[in-house]
Formats: structure tokens, C-alpha cells, sequence
């Protein structure tokens, strides 16, 4: 059975070029020319992975990240324009789960697809039901896909959690950033992307506010590994 891809642009000739692109390697898709007609489609049957142009009349890309993340865990590529610094911060920030930089070759749009989906492929089959993890004051449970520190829920967003369940797997190890965008993104070592140093960057900053004793600290020239905090020291 084929993916189902759904992409929203506004820009009539961007959506035919990707959609007979990706329909050409296989997948099933749908392009809508609004965020509002995606999600509207999306409620009623939902997709495998979603493209989001960032700029878009209606609600945006950044508005329909924020929707979709509310009741789902579809991967999001995100579409920016070449200095959309901040749409890319934001729309990681919400919940998606890379993005591309107009202009850009199909081929590479195409090579982000199939990581994030073999990412999603790779999660389904590792899952364990009931699984918990704990480190220090962290407790992550697959039952209620939560990270506490206490009794308190950290709010993270679905890569987020991921990223930090996978390092409270192995609490001891650091972790290569090679191997962390090979494990949560499916991309290799020579993908050029900034969704880790982002989402490390975003972990911190929640555990810091949620008060928690521990840290992600960087290893430089290496990696990232857990650690306890300056405060708890």
C-alpha cells in the first residue's frame, strides 16, 4: 500500500511539480492550494506525512503545524523561503520535523520524504507497550507518550521526546550527533540539516524550566549525553 502525502501551496505550479514528482516514485497524493483545505482533509482521513508551504493565505504553515501537532504525530516538512529564519525556528519549535529552502530541487525534497518516513517505519517497530525509562528525576512513559520530572509533564514536542527518551535509553552514552540524526531523523551523517542542534537546543530549555535536575550536555567534537544540571550540582 503507497504513502499518502499531503502537500499545501499556494503557488499552483509548486504543487503540480511535487505532486507529480512524488507520484511518480509511488506515493499517493493529494495537494491542496490552502492550509485550511488540508486540514479539513486531513481530519477525515489522515496522512503519513504532510508538506507545508509556510506562506500561505488562510491559516499558514506555521498555524496548520500547530493544529496538526495537537492530535497527531504525522511527520512535517516545512517549505520557507531563503531567509525564513524565524518560519524555520517556529515551525520546529511546534512540532515539525524538518523543512526545505525555496528554491530547491525535487530530488531533495524527495530524500527528506523517505527519511522521515523510514523514521516513522523505524519507530513503529521498536515500539514497546508499557515501556519506561527513567533518569535522575526523569520518567518517560510509552503508554502515555510523556516525559515527567516529578509529577510535573514536560512539554515536548513529539521529536523532542523522542530525542530524549532515545538518550534516556543509554543514560551513560554520548551520543554522536551523526548517530542522533540517523536514529530520529533517518537522515545520514552527510545530510546537511540543523533540526538537532535546535532540538537540543529546545530540550534544555524546557527541563530548565520545568526545574529538572538533569541536562543535555555537549561533548564537543563529539556529541550530546545526559547530565545533571548546574543547579544540582
Amino acid at each position: 500500500m503507497a504513502y499518502r502525502i499531503y502537500l499545501a501551496d499556494d503557488e499552483k505550479n509548486i504543487r503540480e511539480l511535487l505532486k507529480n514528482f512524488l507520484q511518480s516514485d509511488g506515493y499517493e497524493v493529494r495537494a491542496f492550494e490552502t492550509g485550511d483545505l488540508l486540514l479539513s482533509a486531513f481530519e477525515e482521513e489522515p496522512a503519513d506525512l504532510v508538506i507545508l508551504d509556510v506562506m500561505m493565505p488562510g491559516r499558514d504553515g506555521i498555524e496548520c503545524v500547530k493544529e496538526l501537532s495537537k492530535h497527531s504525530a504525522v511527520p512535517i516538512i516545512l517549505l520557507t523561503a531563503k531567509d525564513g529564519e524565524l518560519d524555520y525556528v517556529n515551525g520546529i519549535t511546534l512540532g515539525g520535523d524538518d523543512y526545505i529552502t525555496k528554491p530547491f530541487r525535487p530530488t531533495m525534497l524527495l530524500m527528506k520524504v523517505k527519511a522521515l518516513l523510514r523514521r516513522s517505519e523505524m519507530f513503529a517497530a521498536k515500539k514497546e507497550q508499557g515501556k519506561v525509562l527513567k533518569y535522575v528525576d526523569l520518567t518517560y512513559s510509552e503508554d502515555e507518550h510523556s516525559v515527567f520530572t516529578d509529577k510535573t509533564a514536560v512539554p515536548l514536542t513529539k521529536t523532542e521526546m523522542r530525542v530524549l527518551a532515545f538518550m534516556m535509553n543509554e543514560p551513560q552514552k554520548t551520543h554522536t550527533r551523526d548517530s542522533l540524526l540517523d536514529e530520529i531523523w533517518g537522515f545520514s551523517e552527510d545530510t546537511e540539516t540543523r533540526a538537532i542542534d535546535e532540538t537540543i537546543r529546545r530540550i534544555r530549555k524546557k527541563l530548565s524550566a520545568a526545574k529538572s535536575l538533569v541536562t543535555i550536555e555537549t561533548v564537543w567534537g563529539y556529541g550530546y549525553k545526559l547530565n545533571l544540571s548546574e543547579n544540582s550540582k
